[in-house]
């Protein structure tokens, strides 16, 4: 089993990012913003990035068209390089 390498918690503003795409193409555009933005910050390829189905309802909760403005997500780095994003719930 792979060790934790580094676990850190993030928020994405979305809205920002989005806004250039036409309406209909917005969440789609999230998802591959947010895989994106993990890519960079945890210093690993895109392919090897693990986003869980709770960001991705998050995302298309209200459509298409709207995604939500910001997204906090916990994001968790393996020592084999694999990166396994999920939606922030504090507890």
């Amino acid at each position: 089993m792979a060790k934790e390498v580094m676990e850190r918690i993030y928020t994405i503003k979305v809205k920002q990012r989005v806004r250039r795409y036409p309406r209909w193409l917005r969440s789609k555009k999230a998802i591959r913003m947010i895989r994106k933005f993990l890519s960079r910050h945890m210093k690993t390829e895109e392919e090897n990035i693990k986003i869980d189905s709770t960001i991705n309802e998050k995302i298309w909760e209200r459509g298409a068209q709207k995604p939500p403005a910001r997204i906090k997500i916990r994001a968790v780095k393996f020592d084999d390089g694999i990166v396994e994003a999920e939606l922030f719930r504090e507890s």
